[in-house]
């Protein structure tokens, strides 16, 4: 084989990277090379090419060519049809399910009802002993749940050793979503570990405790604040499970860890394959001989549309990809349709779906480790585990998780990651397509089922209070807009316009009022599209036929130069109170403002602020 690779590369010469340094050093005729070079929101650098990185070994994650478990979630309130669902789930090729109940981290407001009864419903007819994976998704206010669980189990005659269960305790994941605790820890611990004890002499196998990494991601936060609260929980579980009698090479076991999968297909990869790295240390440090951790993958909220939902497929269908090839043990995917409300069953097919493809078909879990060796994931892998580890150490310092969340070491760091991120979304350096990018204004509505939410009352009374991490999706600014787009269209047949007054020929104005479409389209105002026109007087004409309420000068700066101050007069005579351009003349931009030009649109600029003062402009008298 390999002298068959070196008669094909025969005919060329060989390559070096300073070689290819200089081809790079020749297109970018005098920029600088740093501008080629990436960064993560944790200051990682992403470079533009990476060499392959030699006799690296596979990070041992699931057992060799074994497939991840496929999760379905099941969080209907109603629970006959959240068993329909589930029964509906396993017969089309789910192999677990993630009870969802209401009020727990990642329920965003749906949930199943956590009675003996709801419990009862839900699993009925499922069989538990016959290698069905179940997840149960809960609050501390819930932990009866578990003893639901345990009572059903029983009553079937099922041997609890039989049943693959994870149960995912996990108070502190709570407390950082609601900003407060109604216990001190030790008196987590105490609830925690005793639950663990009961489970255990029951004959329940675990994991019991979660590290759930979503509650981070879901607030805005970066990988590395997301491993480092996962490493914080983590440790924090297993230093209770052991204090309370549990020898440490058990308690090794009892504990496995949540991350979400986002679209980002190298980031993700790392943050999994940097996750098992960081437990092993762990381990290590705590005399154990290092075992793989169960790691779940949930696909990202945040990254979740409620516009032009089906473009969430893709998304899931990368994240799914990444987590898979980077080991997960199980996978769930939310469905597409999630932000809007309850999946109907097609939203839930393509979930399970979107699984089975990537497992069934294009074999995904037969290489163990694929991205070993890999010049760029292998150097994110590295960065991730050292950045990480800092930032654990830093909330070991603080007195471990709970003490950091109280001293607020996460909301803070979060808070500013989160701030990068919104600002970057507002000017599209961040693209979300569908929103923010390429919108569609007559799409049609996603169907989603209807169902009762469940109510419950607050937990305890906050005795101890810290800044709570409130999940965020990234499309939300911009759905608002449209949303006020489509209350101004029901309410009076019409959404707010931009006419496109494009000047000069196709080839002058295409490229701008492209950007112009895209750009305004975001928050929901229709751009009226307009051939190009040479005489400021038939411009005016146009817009004044129009009917819109915004007027939008599209050309090249070429043609901006002799016909853009005639022809934004010539709008400001027929009434036209808000015109744009796009584009930047910089040296014009005080002779233009003169006559009747208010903004300037361009990219960088902050598409989101634009918009919502075009909103507040229409609605003043």
């Amino acid at each position: 084989m390999e002298d068959e690779r070196l008669k094909l590369a025969s005919g060329f010469a060989p390559a070096s990277r300073e070689d290819w340094r200089r081809l790079v050093d020749e297109v970018l005729k005098g920029a600088r090379f740093e501008n080629l070079i990436g960064r993560t929101y944790d200051g990682l650098r992403v470079e533009p090419v990476y060499q392959r990185v030699k006799n690296v070994a596979p990070i041992q994650g699931r057992a060799p060519a074994a497939p991840w478990q496929i999760m379905q979630r099941v969080d209907h309130s109603d629970a006959a049809t959240a068993n329909a669902q589930a029964l509906t789930d396993l017969e089309n090729g789910a192999t677990g399910l993630a009870l969802v109940f209401a009020g727990c981290s990642g329920s965003h407001g749906l949930g199943l009802e956590p009675s003996q009864e709801a419990v009862e419903r839900v699993l009925r007819d499922v069989p538990l002993d016959a290698g069905i994976n179940v997840e149960l998704h809960f609050g501390p206010q819930l932990w009866l749940a578990t003893t639901h669980f345990a009572e059903y189990v029983k009553a079937r005659g099922i041997a609890p050793a039989a049943c693959d269960l994870r149960i995912g305790l996990d108070p502190l994941a709570a407390c950082a979503t609601w900003g407060y605790s109604p216990c001190a820890w030790e008196e987590i611990v105490a609830e925690v570990t005793g639950s663990i004890k009961a489970l255990t002499r029951l004959g329940f196998k675990g994991p019991f405790a979660a590290a759930d990494g979503r509650v981070i991601h879901d607030a805005g936060g970066s990988e590395v604040e997301e491993l480092a609260f996962v490493l914080a929980c983590s440790v924090a579980y297993l230093r209770a499970i052991e204090a309370a009698g549990v020898a440490l090479d058990q308690a090794q076991g009892m504990i496995y860890a949540r991350l979400a999968a986002d679209a980002d297909q190298f980031l993700t990869m790392a943050k999994f394959r940097a996750l098992r790295l960081l437990w092993a240390r762990i381990e290590t440090a705590c005399g154990l001989t290092p075992k793989p951790l169960f790691i779940a993958a949930d696909t990202a909220w945040r990254m979740l549309t409620q516009r032009d939902p089906y473009v969430n497929m893709l998304r899931n269908t990368m994240a799914t990809f990444a987590a898979g090839l980077a080991g997960a043990n199980a996978i769930t995917v939310l469905p597409h349709t999630l932000s809007l409300g309850l999946p109907d069953p097609f939203a839930r097919r393509v979930a399970r779906n979107t699984q089975l493809l990537l497992l069934e078909e294009s074999n995904l879990a037969k290489v163990s480790d694929p991205a070993a060796g890999a010049g760029s994931i292998e150097a994110l892998t590295s960065e991730l585990c050292a950045a990480t580890w800092s930032l654990f150490q830093e909330t070991e310092k603080a007195g471990g998780a709970f003490a950091s969340l109280q001293r607020g070491l996460f909301q803070d760091k979060i808070a500013a990651t989160r701030k990068a991120r919104e600002a970057n979304i507002a000017t599209r350096r961040d693209v979300l397509t569908g929103v923010s990018e390429f919108p569609n204004l007559q799409e049609g509505d996603a169907k989603v089922l209807k169902a009762t939410p469940i109510s419950l009352a607050p937990y305890g009374t906050g005795k101890f209070k810290f800044a709570a991490l409130s999940p965020m999706r990234l499309a939300a600014p911009f759905e608002r807009l449209r949303d006020t787009s489509d209350a101004l269209l029901k309410a009076g047949g019409a959404r707010p316009r931009v006419f496109l007054a494009n000047l000069g020929t196709p080839a002058d104005f295409i490229a701008r009022a492209t950007f112009a479409k895209s750009f305004f389209e975001a928050g929901g105002i229709l751009a009226v599209d307009s051939e190009g026109f040479a005489d400021p007087d038939e411009l005016a004409s146009a817009f004044a036929a129009s009917g819109a309420e915004l007027a939008c000068l599209c050309s090249s700066d070429r043609v901006y130069t002799n016909r853009a101050e005639s022809s934004a007069r010539a709008l400001q005579e027929v009434g036209c109170e808000h015109i744009y351009l796009v584009g930047r003349p910089a040296q014009a931009e005080a002779v233009l403002r003169s006559a009747g030009v208010s903004r300037f649109i361009f990219p960088g600029a902050d598409v989101l602020a634009t918009l919502q003062e075009t909103y507040e402009r229409i609605a003043a008298p």
